[in-house]
């Protein structure tokens, strides 16, 4: 997603030693290999502050991107971290929400109380008032709010909104504290998901309870958390650049295809054309 990594288009020169990492054509463009997805790119000779090497240093020496299985890893925490930031945002509408009823509490029942007159007294006069219209019944529930209960609906969504976001924005830059904390969190909401899929089973009710629980078991496995698999100490890169960089790269669009030597720009053989 962020593009291409070719140390050797920042490189004043290159060798045939490097080949497994760039060269020079004929006209003097240099051919870099990307580290990320093994393209090969051309480039023009860096010049001026572009230039960075003034020959390439070897790969041990040049900072590598992640591919691979570690590059899989930090996609599925940035949509963790999304996914979670969508909950903080939620849990901050609903305090917001929570704060303006408490602070015009006074005002909402005055109102409610006014507007549920004016629906339920055509109701009265033909005796219809006993089934209640939904809106009668909203209405009755704005009567029916409490100052207290507003007050715990806005502790518990502002302290919810500040888990949430602070799980989102650890988990985005990649913190291993807010791994743990995303998965206690979680793990947390187990048995409030469990009672209320108990009290009624519902297709979202059922969708949430499985992704929270796919969520807890991936983190928990894929990022050793708890010492599984042998914790933090067994964490390493996956990547094995020797491999990598020894094994052949495929041509890719009308690039040359790179051998041990410097690349040879394609010969075109004559066609002997029919006369018209």
């Amino acid at each position: 997603m962020r593009g291409h990594v070719t140390p050797a288009a920042y490189a004043e020169e290159i060798g045939p030693g490097d080949a497994v990492l760039g060269a020079v054509l004929a006209d003097g463009r240099h051919l870099a290999r990307c580290l990320r997805c093994d393209t090969w790119i051309e480039h023009l000779p860096p010049v001026g502050t572009d230039v960075r090497y003034a020959t390439l240093p070897p790969l041990s020496e040049l900072t590598k991107p992640r591919r691979g299985k570690p590059l899989a890893e930090a996609i599925v925490m940035r949509l963790i971290a999304i996914n979670k930031g969508t909950h903080a945002l939620a849990f901050t509408l609903l305090a917001v929400a929570a704060l303006a009823l408490q602070t015009n509490l006074t005002r909402i029942h005055s109102f409610a109380q006014r507007l549920l007159r004016g629906v339920t007294g055509p109701l009265n006069d033909t005796g219809q008032y006993a089934n209640k219209t939904w809106l009668g019944r909203q209405l009755e529930h704005l009567l029916n709010l409490k100052s207290g209960t507003l007050k715990v609906v806005l502790f518990i969504a502002l302290l919810y909104a500040v888990v949430e976001w602070t799980e989102a924005i650890g988990l985005w830059f990649e913190k291993r504290w807010a791994e743990y904390l995303t998965v206690l969190a979680t793990a947390g909401f187990l048995p409030l998901e469990i009672r209320e899929l108990l009290h009624r089973v519902t297709a979202l009710r059922v969708f949430a309870l499985v992704i929270n629980l796919a969520l807890l078991i991936w983190l928990v496995y894929a990022k050793r958390l708890f010492g599984v698999r042998g914790g933090i100490k067994a964490m390493h890169d996956d990547t094995d650049w020797d491999a990598i960089i020894a094994s052949p790269t495929p041509a890719r669009g009308r690039l040359p295809r790179l051998g041990d030597s410097l690349p040879r720009p394609p010969v075109l053989e004559p066609i002997d054309l029919p006369e018209s």
